[in-house]
């Protein structure tokens, strides 16, 4: 309502007192002053031209607007900030629109995101399958997930912008479908009591059961599956990411493009109950290497957060982490590298219908349905020695036919025709592989 009525006041200013100034004739000391308002009409006539000029600018600095007074320096970060996150893919954005959301105030909270690839050529936010599922052993995973999946059913109350285009992140609500063997069916159980008790909507079903609803899957060495009714889908993850970041720019998040090269910290010693010296570190300021630049910009902060993805583990160590003495505690690395994937994009015109969920197979192949022309992305993790080399990302066209084609063509009878014609698009993906430390 503030917005509209600014707007308003501000489309009727016509500058009367300018209008008036050029219209009025008067008489002083008996000498006519027309000559001299003609004399210093076109004075006025500037003038009254700035005023518009001044006014139609205004207008364009309002919100929605990306007019600003000063000049662009959107390729250096601000000098200081309470927040720095490290890492802009859509869990740094995402932390980035809760801090803000969080703040009592506008303005209260200075929150920089820093990201090193502002194409999102190497992110394993595009890259992703962009899937989402509640079908999980721990009850904390299948909280987190019921809220994402209200989240992004809801997604324009929380991350809609004013006067911009609403947000479509083309959420298909299919589900997930695990299959599980004779060896895999109690896992599958007590998984299934645990999704039950938290609130998820999942059925398990038998062969026969499988079948009826599938037709299209050959349950051979299938003892039982399990679906997720609700809540339980795929998305598109480009436009997941442009939204938490349009919404979190919206309410006052600094963008850098830049890579965090560095920080500078203090440290003080303390001693323990027990007499051991203890080093406490507390970062100062983030390093930011500008891109096709020289120069670095230190930012003064008061926390940092790691969200550089599969690169955590780098980023700790630049802040000392897992770099210190072999039997200190700063020598435990952080538990998380980067492991590459393959997603297979397959095109068969005869294979499942609008029906089609992701589907995980006993073997760990997977497959789902991409858009309605008979297109579906495929996949499957490797064996620990099998691990493919992450310093680029290759595509390796033989782990398809030798490793996930075979376990398609056994479930899905239309996709033995891939084996002679396969056209494929690859992508790599680049995940985390975290190591859970005990507590």
């Amino acid at each position: 309502m503030m917005l509209r009525w600014c707007r308003s006041v501000i489309n009727g200013l016509k500058f009367p007192l300018i209008a008036g100034i050029e219209r009025t004739q008067s008489s002083i000391g008996g000498f006519s002053t027309s000559a001299w308002a003609c004399k210093h009409n076109d004075f006025y006539q500037d003038l009254d031209q700035k005023f518009i000029q001044f006014h139609k600018k205004l207008m364009e600095s309002l919100p929605s607007s990306d007019w600003t007074p000063l000049p662009p320096t959107g390729h250096l970060p601000p000098e200081r900030a309470d927040i720095v996150i490290v890492g802009g893919g859509v869990m740094g954005w995402s932390i980035a629109y809760w801090l803000k959301q969080k703040e009592n105030r506008r303005g209260a909270l200075r929150v920089v995101v820093v990201e090193r690839d502002p194409t999102y050529t190497r992110a394993s936010t595009v890259l992703s399958a962009g899937s989402i599922r509640q079908q999980f052993s721990r009850p904390e995973n299948i909280q987190m997930s019921l809220f994402s999946a209200l989240f992004l059913r809801n997604i324009n109350e929380y991350l809609g912008v004013v006067n911009e285009d609403p947000i479509d992140i083309q959420f298909n609500p299919s589900g997930y479908l695990f299959l599980a063997s004779d060896q895999g069916a109690s896992a599958l159980e007590e998984n299934y009591s645990v999704q039950r008790e938290q609130g998820a909507q999942v059925l398990l079903m038998s062969p026969t059961q499988l079948k009826e609803k599938f037709p299209w899957i050959n349950t051979d060495g299938v003892a039982l599956a399990s679906y997720g009714l609700e809540n339980e889908g795929w998305f598109d993850p480009w436009m997941l990411l442009n939204a938490f970041k349009r919404k979190a720019l919206s309410m006052g998040v600094y963008q850098c493009h830049g890579e965090v090269t560095g920080f500078t910290s203090s440290k003080r010693e303390m001693l323990t109950d027990m007499h051991e010296l203890v080093t406490l570190r507390r970062i100062n300021q983030v390093i930011v290497q500008v891109p096709n630049s020289l120069e670095s910009q230190p930012v003064e902060c008061a926390l940092v957060i790691n969200a550089a993805g599969p690169w955590s583990s780098h980023v700790a160590e630049l802040a000392g982490i897992g770099t210190g003495p072999a039997d200190s505690i700063e020598s435990i690395k952080l538990p998380v590298e980067p492991k590459k994937r393959y997603i297979y994009v397959l095109h068969c015109p005869d294979g499942p219908g609008l029906n089609c969920p992701m589907l995980i197979d006993t073997s760990g192949a997977y497959f789902r349905r991409e858009g309605f022309g008979g297109n579906y992305i495929a996949g499957r993790s490797p064996a620990e020695e099998e691990e493919p080399d992450i310093s680029n990302l290759e595509v390796d066209h033989n782990f398809f036919q030798e490793k996930v084609w075979p376990c398609l063509a056994h479930r899905v009878t239309a996709f033995q025709s891939l084996k002679d014609s396969v056209a494929m698009v690859c992508n790599t993906l680049l995940l985390l592989a975290v190591a859970l430390l005990s507590l």
